[in-house]
């Protein structure tokens, strides 16, 4: 069978995205040319390798298989450019990166550092949450990305460079506001504005209040951090959030971080790549920056007085720590 590398690159976006209007955007080529490239394989297969039903696209039994078969090529044609990168050292290059939402307050931050010590190099970042964020590593979419401690069973390498507080937030005129070591069956009482079901933040949030048998009041769901941030400053009611996101409330004045026993509750930012990938040198170089200076680089605003002292005095509770990060 006489197929080219470009007509596998082409077939192998309209088999990911079922779609080829998405795959002429990807690959910057008009549908006509995408469509045209998938026609001569075809002809070259001597069976068709998609069906439309309506406007749906689906890859037939052979399609399947050449899908199996065009991925695995194309891996070990980026394998193969990996290795002459590297032969070449981190002088250019580009970094495909995702990172969490959350996590998208410091990490212009990180890039823009990362930069300065390689300005040859480009990146292109992609703030997403962690449904999508998983899904693109599956689908190795990313070379690496930021985010919390991924599922057990995914095929993933995980390496903490940093911890991720959660605490809980409040309006500066809030009841809880003046009030210190408040229990956490209090917050039974409270209102609370939380993460969308899925989110790492959502489902350490739930588990660490599940194993206290604390049970709150969340009406109201959002899936940006800074809607929440919003509607606590507003008074709709408490926020559970990432310290990280709120260095510019705490220095306005905008928005407390409550006193809360058992708080914070402690995660931590992972740097995760598929296992067994053989990363670019500019990402290697950028997974080297990130373990060994990120931790020191992102700003942690001050906590409540009485809380501020007790993290003086050494870190939450392991369990706590454990029972977090399994989130």
């Amino acid at each position: 069978m006489n197929v080219t590398f470009r007509q596998l690159r082409v077939f192998e976006a309209v088999a990911r995205h079922l779609s080829f209007t998405q795959a002429a955007r990807e690959l910057h080529l008009t549908q006509p040319a995408v469509s045209m490239q998938i026609k001569q394989l075809e002809d070259n297969a001597g069976v068709p390798l998609f069906e439309q039903l309506g406007k749906k696209v689906y890859l037939t039994e052979a399609g399947q298989e050449m899908y199996h078969c065009a991925r695995a090529i194309a891996q070990q044609l980026d394998d193969a450019e990996a290795v002459l990168e590297q032969l070449k050292g981190v002088q250019r290059g580009r970094l495909e990166i995702s990172v969490a939402t959350t996590a998208n307050y410091f990490a212009s931050r990180l890039l823009a550092a990362f930069n300065r010590r390689y300005p040859g190099v480009t990146f292109s970042l992609d703030v997403t949450n962690r449904e999508t964020l998983l899904r693109q590593l599956a689908d190795n979419d990313k070379e690496v990305a930021i985010m919390g401690l991924p599922p057990e069973e995914a095929e993933l390498a995980a390496e903490t460079f940093a911890d991720n507080p959660l605490v809980v937030i409040a309006s500066p005129d809030h009841p809880l506001a003046a009030e210190r070591d408040i229990p956490l069956k209090r917050l039974e009482s409270e209102t609370f504005v939380v993460r969308e079901r899925g989110s790492g933040t959502r489902i350490a949030m739930e588990r660490f209040f599940n194993a206290h048998g604390v049970r709150l009041h969340m009406p109201m769901e959002m899936n940006k951090n800074e809607a929440i941030k919003q509607a606590v400053q507003a008074g709709l009611g408490l926020g559970i959030v990432s310290v990280h996101t709120l260095e510019l409330e705490m220095e306005t004045g905008r928005l407390v971080v409550l006193d809360i026993e058992d708080f914070p509750i402690m995660r931590h930012w992972y740097l995760v790549h598929r296992k067994g990938k053989r990363l670019t040198p500019v990402a290697q170089a950028f997974r080297q920056f990130v373990l060994k200076e990120a931790g020191t680089m992102l700003r942690r605003p001050p906590l409540a007085p009485a809380r501020a002292a007790t993290d003086a005095a050494g870190p939450p509770p392991a369990h706590v720590a454990a029972r977090a990060d399994k989130a």
